[in-house]
């Protein structure tokens, strides 16, 4: 038996790795094996209150909250082998990005629902929070695939939990890319609040997610963008996430928290270019703990989402996300477990890398100095200025001041 109040769910099932574009694809299955090995490895899934989660295979009238009929039928077309691709282009799927493979829809759907199981859990009482390393699909469409992303688990996680009679839902998205799947699907749903912090689309995919984009006619105010300038450090990040996050959130005072956690931050992730560390990661995941918590009784799924330095970042990064939402965060500085080591080096062998010995803790050995926003912002720093113009566009529209909250 297990206390629902204090438990953890952590959603797994062995399938979802078929998510799998291909051997010569950024976005590798590697990462949630290696995810799921540094977990177990550390501990973390056998501790008290945690609950393994099932990913069950998403309905069609579950995708349909979302997704479009016609988009769902050629994701099925896809799923075929020899899929005709020039059908297909016109829903995102094929070329490089989205490149179709057997089993396409089974496996998109079971990410999808994953994550709506979690939030069945979280609202039945089963658990508290939850986490889903395998989802955070944020660039998928109503009715289009992009970013890597077919189904969009994290908005039919939102979706869901309005169904189920939550009255007021916060998304909020750390991923270096803006969260522009999510904002499109839930654009002219006032009850639900989508807050992302990313990389300037002036300078990064999808092009998206700029200060003045705020939601639709009916629901003004719950699109909130964060763009970032490129290269802001480890600091900044943190410092940016701290000015906006917990006071917004406050006032929005939702039923629940969902966020998505890409790993793609990372100053050594090969397709962004912030200069954020692990030890960021799990600065931010702390703090958006802390806020569901305060806000809404602790009810948070935490989901996955980008992240292709697939060896050496992403699975360092997710197990510090495990930890902090199963119980006790684990210290930057604590050596990676050997059996991780062992399969990361056979990781990099198989993909014919290099191997990385200098890679033997849980953090970059980069220690945090940021700046609270409280001490005031700097007119003369690109940061602050993105930081300030985003809460003067945000914080009026929920009765904050964005010069003294």
């Amino acid at each position: 038996m297990h206390d629902g109040a204090m438990a953890t769910g952590v959603v797994w099932d062995d399938a979802l790795r078929d998510y799998d574009f291909g051997p010569y694809h950024p976005m590798s299955p590697i990462r949630l094996e290696l995810t799921r090995t540094l977990a177990a490895a550390t501990g973390l899934l056998d501790r008290p209150g945690v609950v393994a989660l099932p990913a069950p295979v998403a309905t069609d009238e579950q995708l349909l909250r979302v997704h479009e009929p016609e988009y769902l039928a050629a994701v099925r077309r896809a799923s075929e082998p020899g899929a005709e691709w020039e059908d297909l282009l016109r829903f995102g799927i094929g070329g490089d990005d989205v490149p179709s493979f057997p089993g396409m829809h089974t496996a998109s759907a079971r990410i999808a629902g994953g994550a709506i199981a979690a939030v069945d859990a979280i609202l039945d009482g089963e658990v508290r929070r939850a986490v889903h390393v395998a989802g955070g699909m944020h660039h998928a469409k109503p009715g289009a695939a992009s970013g890597f992303c077919v189904y969009n688990d994290a908005a039919l996680a939102v979706r869901h939990a309005l169904d189920r009679g939550a009255r007021r839902v916060l998304y909020v998205d750390v991923d270096v890319h803006h969260g522009d799947g999510v904002e499109r699907a839930l654009w002219d749903e006032p009850a639900a609040i989508t807050l992302s912090i990313h990389e300037t689309g002036e300078r990064l995919f999808p092009g998206t997610g700029f200060v003045q984009d705020t939601g639709g006619a009916g629901a003004l105010g719950s699109a909130i963008n964060v763009p970032l300038p490129p290269r802001t450090d480890a600091d900044g990040w943190v410092r940016a996430i701290r000015a906006v996050v917990p006071a917004l959130a406050r006032a929005i005072g939702p039923d629940l928290l969902v966020t998505q956690h890409g790993a793609d931050t990372h100053r050594s992730d090969p397709l962004a270019d912030l200069g954020v560390t692990l030890e960021a990661q799990r600065e931010v995941m702390l703090l958006l703990r802390e806020v569901a918590d305060e806000v809404c009784e602790g009810r948070w799924l935490s989901l996955g989402g980008g992240g292709y330095a697939v060896i050496d970042i992403v699975p360092r990064s997710w197990a510090h996300l495990v930890a902090i939402a199963t119980g006790e965060a684990i210290p930057a500085e604590a050596p990676l477990p050997a059996e991780f080591l062992e399969a990361a080096a056979r990781a990099r062998e198989e993909s014919g890398l290099s191997p990385e010995p200098g890679i033997l803790t849980f953090g970059d050995g980069r220690p945090l100095a940021v700046r609270d926003w409280e001490g005031g912002y700097d007119p003369e720093d690109d940061l602050d200025r993105a930081v300030q113009a985003a809460r003067r566009g945000a914080f009026p529209e929920w009765g904050l001041d964005p010069f003294l909250d």
